[in-house]
């Protein structure tokens, strides 16, 4: 070998063994770092209710439109029946949380109010009933017909079975101001009308997407229905 050549086989020798080493440098650099950054989210008196609800497992189903809210009915009853049997579980071994927000909202609602504003409310969230193409009158998630999006996990059955609801006051605001438009009523009345006919298991939320970002600092697995 010349000498020509064996300089550049050193020169290379010692780069290659330089870049190992400063590789090394970053990796131990990174790894400290990552070690000594560990992120803990703020924890605020408005999101503790998250906190403690009982359960080994928490899940967060969120959804913002009538066929997702349909779906995320179903999607529970799943969850909560795979636990059973696959691991022999109870339905008390999950905090689940349905967040109806945006359209979906409305499906948070007693059927007093979809009585009233319930074609109001169908058509807002772009659901009508799959087979007629009919508007509801009554509240879809509460009706038990196997034939709709929800496979006939009505949201009775879910109560039932502990499942929680998040429900946006925002998109709740946003509504009484539509439905007081369409119909010539008073804003703040028809609001009132709205968090008074919240369904069971039921809490209002600032908005949905903020209790969905906050739900996820406190462990909880998304699960997006639509």
């Amino acid at each position: 070998m010349n000498d020509k050549n064996q300089g550049f086989n050193v020169r290379r020798s010692l780069l290659s063994g330089m870049g190992v080493a400063a590789a090394g440098a970053v990796a131990g650099v990174t790894t400290a770092n990552a070690q000594e950054s560990g992120f803990t989210p703020d924890r605020h008196a408005s999101d503790m209710w998250m906190d403690e609800l009982p359960g080994g497992h928490r899940t967060w189903i969120d959804t913002s439109y009538g066929l997702g809210g349909m779906e995320a009915l179903h999607y529970a009853k799943n969850i909560l029946n795979a636990n059973a049997s696959v691991d022999g579980g109870e339905d008390s071994n999950y905090a689940m949380v349905i967040c109806w927000r945006h359209f979906a909202t409305a499906l948070g609602y007693k059927d007093e109010v979809w009585e009233k504003y319930g074609e109001i409310f169908s058509a807002a969230m772009q659901y009508k009933h799959p087979t007629t193409g009919e508007l509801f009158s009554v509240n879809p998630a509460n009706i038990d017909n196997g034939n709709l999006d929800h496979g006939g996990d009505t949201i009775d059955n879910m109560v039932d079975r502990g499942v929680q609801f998040a429900l946006c006051n925002a998109a709740t605001r946003w509504y009484s101001g539509y439905v007081a438009g369409e119909t010539g009523g008073n804003r703040d009345e028809i609001y009132q009308e709205f968090v008074d006919a919240a369904i069971p298991n039921s809490r209002f939320i600032a908005a949905g997407v903020f209790g969905t970002t906050r739900a996820q600092e406190y462990g909880y697995s998304l699960l997006y229905a639509g």
